[in-house]
């Protein structure tokens, strides 16, 4: 019998994501509506700040931050390179210059006790991500930005169930923390976003921003009730949700705590499994994070294993396993290679030369997870590493 390929990820759709869709078409409203405003105020609810603004992206959202924060041309910002190349671009593209910090060699997480002899003059905000689904060490992240008086700009593309010494990330912010719901997250519309804040100011300047800088009542120029004159307040960008989005992620806002316990008892099966076979190390998760959301499950494979990481990926392949790598540091990429500037990532580039993210979604089952432990042992007794 021929084995079944197992994807690096599948989504988790429902019957119940599907009717919401089709609910949402029969109604008419296609474009932002009733449903992304109810699944703003719910989120909102859920991570526990006051304001949401749904997005079309965590792009956009990281993007908006920055911009309702005053970065822009002169300004350094700093950040992380093990991380997607989104939470870079958006600092270049409000003209601040990145400054990389390297990483826990542990952890894969920003090292925070290296963030603070990066600050200078110039220095306007701090962008640290949450990678993998657990937390930065936020204590020590905003005692650095409130003496210097700096904005926190959290990703927290991974982390929508992650929980920071109790709370959720996004509880109470002092800054910005956005979010994503791309196809592959743990909470998914396909493309989308959600930048979430405490302040007033920066949630009814990112309404306005992100429909082209019109006044924030616009959204209804078309509906019941609603006006046809509106204003441009400032050139703005076309980075709003849509209803169909929002019609998915209030039904799996819904379903998260269901489809996260089917993540844990994978993971817990992984961990065990995986933590006895010499060579692989599993990615150390600190103290501080009291809650994992688990979006990624990442082995580092060390000069102890059989194969090296790419000759692992290679093996999975041949027997039908997908894997991914999260992430190619940005620095390493041609784009921002001008901004390492002689900054020591050490940490970061081991990281990635080892790391491997493994199949890990709530519809995947324990059968599957058995035959991706069982072929990586069978791997380990391979003498291929050159």
């Amino acid at each position: 019998m021929t084995e079944k390929f197992i994807p690096y990820y599948l989504p988790d759709i429902t019957e119940a994501e599907i009717k919401e869709v089709v609910d949402t078409l029969e109604s008419g409203w296609l474009a932002k509506g009733p449903k992304t405003i109810e699944f703003e105020e719910k989120f909102a609810e859920y991570v526990g700040a006051k304001y949401a603004v749904a997005m079309n992206s965590c792009t956009a959202a990281l993007h908006i931050a920055l911009i309702a924060a005053g970065v822009g041309p002169g300004d350094e910002v700093i950040t992380t390179s093990m991380t997607f190349a989104a939470s870079v671009n958006t600092i270049l593209h409000v003209g601040a210059t990145p400054v990389f910090v390297d990483i826990d060699p542990e952890t894969g997480l920003i090292d925070a006790n290296k963030i603070e002899e990066k600050v200078n003059a110039n220095t306007k905000a701090i962008v640290p991500v949450h990678y993998a689904g657990q937390a930065c060490d936020l204590d020590k992240i905003y005692e650095i930005a409130n003496k210097h008086g700096l904005f926190v700009s959290e990703d927290a593309a991974h982390a929508i169930y992650t929980e920071y010494k109790g709370n959720r990330i996004g509880h109470k912010p002092q800054g910005a923390v956005s979010y994503s719901f791309y196809a592959t997250k743990n909470l998914a519309t396909g493309e989308g976003g959600m930048l979430v804040t405490d302040s007033k100011e920066i949630a009814d300047r990112a309404r306005v921003l992100i429909t082209h800088g019109m006044s924030k009542n616009a959204w209804n120029r078309y509906g019941k009730g609603g006006s046809w004159m509106y204003d441009i307040e400032e050139p703005g960008y076309k980075y709003n949700m849509f209803d169909l989005q929002a019609a998915l992620g209030l039904v799996q806002l819904d379903r998260l705590n269901i489809m996260q316990n089917k993540r844990e008892k994978l993971v817990k099966t992984y961990i065990e499994e995986l933590s006895q076979i010499k060579g692989l190390e599993l990615q150390r998760v600190n103290s501080h994070t009291t809650k994992h959301a688990w979006h990624l499950l990442i082995v580092r494979v060390t000069n102890e294993f059989s194969l090296t990481r790419d000759q692992l990926i290679e093996y999975l392949a041949e027997h039908k396993i997908g894997t991914s790598v999260h992430f190619i540091p940005v620095h390493m990429m041609t784009a921002y290679s001008s901004y390492k500037n002689n900054v020591e990532l050490n940490n970061t580039e081991s990281w990635f030369n080892e790391i491997l993210s493994l199949p890990l979604y709530s519809t995947l089952n324990s059968v599957d997870v058995k035959r991706v432990v069982d072929t990586i042992k069978v791997a380990a007794d391979i003498k291929m590493r050159v």
